[in-house]
C-alpha cells in the first residue's frame, strides 16, 4: 500500500508540474497587454500557465510562435517554427550522426529576454536543444 501511496504522489506531483491550458480569463491583464503591445497581429492565441509564467501560442502568417510571459508581464522568450534547412549546419551533422537515420520533425528558434538564440529540432517527439551555434545542450 504504501508503495501505491508513494506512486500515485509522485505521478500527481509530475503531472503538476507541467504545462496547464487556461482560458484567457485566467491570464492577468499585465500579460495580455503586454502581449497585445507585442504581438498585435496574432491570431489563434491559446494560453498555458508554466508554473508562476503564461505561454501564448499562436499564428503570425501562418507560422507557428509561443511567447512566454512572467505574471507581471515581461516578455521571458519567444519561439517561432523555422523550416528545418534553416537550422544551423552544426545541429544537422549532430543530429545525423546520433539520430542515425531519424528526421527533424520540426524545427524552431528562441530568443530569451536579453536576446540570447538558442534552437530546438524536434526528432521522434523529443525535443533536442542546441546554442545559438549549434552546440548540443539538453534533451527533453
Amino acid at each position: 500500500m504504501k508503495k501505491f501511496l508513494l506512486v500515485a504522489i509522485a505521478a500527481f506531483l509530475t503531472t503538476s508540474a507541467f504545462s496547464q491550458k487556461t482560458s484567457k480569463e485566467n491570464v492577468p491583464q499585465a500579460v495580455k497587454d503586454s502581449f497585445k503591445k507585442s504581438f498585435p497581429n496574432a491570431q489563434n492565441v491559446k494560453w498555458e500557465k508554466e508554473n508562476h509564467q503564461f505561454e501564448a501560442e499562436f499564428k503570425i502568417d501562418k507560422k507557428e510562435m509561443s511567447a512566454l510571459f512572467s505574471a507581471d508581464g515581461k516578455l521571458m522568450e519567444t519561439e517561432f517554427e523555422i523550416s528545418v534547412s534553416s537550422l544551423p549546419v552544426a545541429i544537422s551533422n549532430y543530429l545525423a550522426k546520433n539520430l542515425l537515420g531519424k528526421k527533424i520533425k520540426e524545427a524552431s528558434k528562441i530568443t530569451d529576454s536579453n536576446g540570447k538564440v538558442s534552437y530546438e529540432a524536434e526528432v521522434d517527439g523529443k525535443d533536442y536543444l542546441f546554442d545559438e551555434v549549434g552546440n548540443f545542450i539538453k534533451s527533453e
